[in-house]
């Protein structure tokens, strides 16, 4: 991928939900929802203040996100589909696994 996002915004790859239902039900293409939850590709340097400072982003590249239904703007590059979104359209980044457990006490 040769693109690089400007100031806040990121570039985000949909994480494609299953095709077919528990119980064994294919999902048509056209009755399903896009997923709302992604793959962050690339981050832009940070967001500029009116005092002119960089603010860096909190998210970075391959964290997984959720994002409103109707957030950034959808392009193609090499026959994949991306959206360039600014940082404030993420609702959240997904935890993953602790890769260490945690002392307690």
């Amino acid at each position: 991928m040769n693109i690089r996002p400007l100031y806040d915004r990121i570039v985000v790859k949909r994480i494609e939900e299953q095709e077919t239902t528990r119980s064994g039900i294919v999902i048509p293409d056209s009755a399903k929802e896009k997923p709302q939850e992604g793959e962050v590709m690339a981050v832009g340097h940070g967001r500029r203040l009116d005092d002119g400072k960089i603010v860096v982003l909190d998210v970075g590249v391959g964290d997984r996100i959720l994002f409103g239904k109707y957030s950034g703007n959808e392009i193609t590059l090499d026959g994949t589909e991306y959206i360039i979104m600014r940082e404030d359209d993420v609702l959240g980044v997904l935890a993953t696994p602790p890769q260490r457990p945690s002392k307690v006490g």
